[in-house]
C-alpha cells in the first residue's frame, strides 16, 4: 500500500477534527473508476489469496438504498446516491454520506424521486458522486445536476441537463455520468445536438461553454476522460454516437468516431499517451484511435483498429495494466485479456459468478464482480487465465451486483444496495 506523507496525515487529521471541507488527498477516490478514471488503484503489499469466505470485513453499513451507483471516496467521508434507504422514510433518491473509518451515516440530502422506468432490475440510481473540495456534485436519473455541501449535505445548486441545455439520453435508462472537476470548470455531457457537452463555473453552475455536435443521439453512461495531444488538454466521451473530442479550454469539437445505433453505450474510455481505446456492448466491440497534434492547435484522430466484436463490453467497464485489457465478454461471465495495440485476444475463460461482471485492478491483480454477487481475485498476466480466490458477497442475489468496486488504502469498497461494505485486503504487516 502507498505512504502517505506525515503533512498529508497531519492534514486528513485536522480535517476531521473541526469537520471542514474535504480536500482531494493522495489516498482519494473523488470520482467514477478513480482519479483518473482507469479503475487501478496504486496500492501494492495487497491479500495474494483470500479465506473461502472472503478478506477480513472491517465494516457494513446500512443507507445506501436501492441503486447501483459506485463510492466517491474523499478525506474522511464516503458518498453515493440512492433510493428507498432503509435510513429514510420514503422511497425517494437521496444523496448520502458516510464516515469512511466506521460506515456511519453522517447526512442523506434528497435530490428528486426514484427512477422507476423499465423492470424493477433496471431501476433506481445509477450516477456516482464527484468530490471537489467543500462540494460533492452528482447527475440524477432524470438530468438533474446537484450541488451539495460537504460536511452538511446543504444543497448549493442545482441544474436541469435537459431544461437548460436540451439535453436528451440515447437509451432509456437514465443519466449516470460522473462529472468532471478541471480546475474551475464543471464538464459533463447533457447529450442531444444542442449542447452535447459543456462545461459550468463549479461553484454556481454558470454555462462557461457548450459543444454541440450534429447527429448525436443522446447521452451514453461513461463518464469524460483528459487526454494530453501536443501540450493541448482534450476532453475524450463516448455518447449513443460513438466517440468524440472536445477542446478542453474553449469547448470547440475537435473530432468524431461514430459507431452504428446501438442498445446503449456505457463504458468508460480508457487513455493512454496518445491512445484512446473506446467500447461498447450488446456485440458492438472495442476500437483504438490515435490522436495527433496538427497545425494551428487542430488535433485529428487516426484509427489504429476498428470495432472488433470480441471485445465487446455492456457495462461492467474495461481496465488497462501494462499493455493488456483484461474485462468481461459483452455482458458474459467470461474474462477476456487482449493486447491493447492490436486488439488480438490472448486469452479467454469462464470465471467462476455468473452474469456480467465489473473489473478494478490493483497489485498486479484483476478484482472481478459478477453480477451474482460472487466477487474473484485473478492475476493481471497475459500468459493466462489464474483465479486465485473467489467469495459470495453477504446479501447479494436479490437483485444484479452492478455497483463498481473501489480499491483504496489497503481496503476494498462494495456497494450492495442499501449495504455498504469494507473490506481488509491489505496484506498482513
Amino acid at each position: 500500500m502507498r505512504d502517505l506523507t506525515l503533512f498529508t496525515g497531519i492534514v486528513t487529521l485536522i480535517g476531521s477534527l473541526v469537520a471542514g471541507p474535504v480536500a482531494a488527498q493522495a489516498a482519494d477516490w473523488p470520482t467514477f473508476r478513480g482519479p483518473g478514471r482507469t479503475a487501478v488503484a496504486p496500492d501494492t503489499d495487497l491479500l495474494e489469496s483470500w479465506p473461502a469466505d472472503g478478506p477480513p470485513l472491517a465494516w457494513q453499513a446500512a443507507g445506501a438504498g436501492r441503486g447501483y451507483a459506485s463510492l466517491a471516496i474523499a478525506g474522511d467521508r464516503i458518498f453515493t446516491l440512492g433510493d428507498g434507504l432503509s435510513t429514510a422514510g420514503d422511497a425517494d433518491e437521496y444523496l448520502t454520506c458516510f464516515d469512511r473509518a466506521t460506515g456511519k451515516q453522517l447526512w442523506k440530502t434528497k435530490t428528486g424521486g426514484p427512477w422507476t422506468d423499465g423492470q424493477e432490475s433496471w431501476q433506481s440510481s445509477r450516477g456516482t458522486p464527484t468530490v471537489d473540495g467543500d462540494t460533492v456534485y452528482v447527475i440524477t436519473p432524470f438530468g438533474q445536476l446537484v450541488a451539495c455541501d460537504t460536511t452538511t449535505g446543504r444543497e448549493k445548486f442545482r441544474v436541469d441537463l435537459k431544461a437548460t441545455f436540451g439535453g436528451t439520453k440515447g437509451d432509456s435508462w437514465g443519466y449516470s455520468e460522473s462529472v468532471t472537476i478541471d480546475g474551475d470548470r464543471l464538464v459533463c455531457t447533457p447529450g442531444g445536438e444542442q449542447a452535447t457537452m459543456v462545461a459550468l463555473d463549479k461553484k454556481t453552475g454558470r454555462p462557461l461553454w457548450s459543444c454541440p455536435m450534429k447527429g448525436d443521439r443522446g447521452a451514453g453512461h461513461a463518464s469524460i476522460v483528459t487526454a494530453d495531444v501536443g501540450g493541448r488538454k482534450v476532453y475524450i466521451q463516448t455518447t449513443a454516437a460513438g466517440a468524440f473530442a472536445v477542446d478542453a479550454e474553449t469547448g470547440k469539437f475537435l473530432w468524431a468516431y461514430p459507431i452504428d445505433k446501438t442498445t446503449a453505450v456505457i463504458p468508460t474510455p480508457i487513455v493512454k499517451d496518445d491512445l484512446v481505446f473506446i467500447a461498447a456492448g450488446y456485440k458492438r466491440g472495442g476500437a483504438l484511435l490515435r490522436q495527433k497534434a496538427g497545425p494551428g492547435g487542430t488535433v485529428t484522430m487516426q484509427e489504429v483498429y476498428g470495432l472488433k466484436p470480441e471485445l465487446a463490453n455492456k457495462h461492467g467497464g474495461i481496465v488497462l495494466v501494462g499493455d493488456h485489457l483484461y474485462g468481461c465478454a459483452d455482458d458474459q461471465a467470461i474474462l477476456i485479456c487482449a493486447e491493447l495495440e492490436t486488439g488480438k485476444v490472448v486469452w479467454k475463460e469462464r470465471g467462476s459468478g455468473k452474469g456480467s461482471a465489473t473489473v478494478a485492478a490493483a497489485d498486479g491483480r484483476v478484482y472481478v464482480r459478477y453480477a451474482d454477487g460472487t466477487v474473484s481475485l485473478v492475476k493481471a498476466d497475459p500468459a493466462g487465465y489464474a483465479e486465485v480466490s473467489s467469495f459470495k458477497v453477504p446479501g447479494s442475489g436479490d437483485r444484479p451486483s452492478w455497483a463498481h468496486m473501489v480499491i483504496l488504502d489497503g481496503r476494498l469498497y462494495l456497494r450492495e444496495g442499501d449495504t455498504i461494505l469494507c473490506y481488509d485486503v491489505r496484506a498482513a504487516r
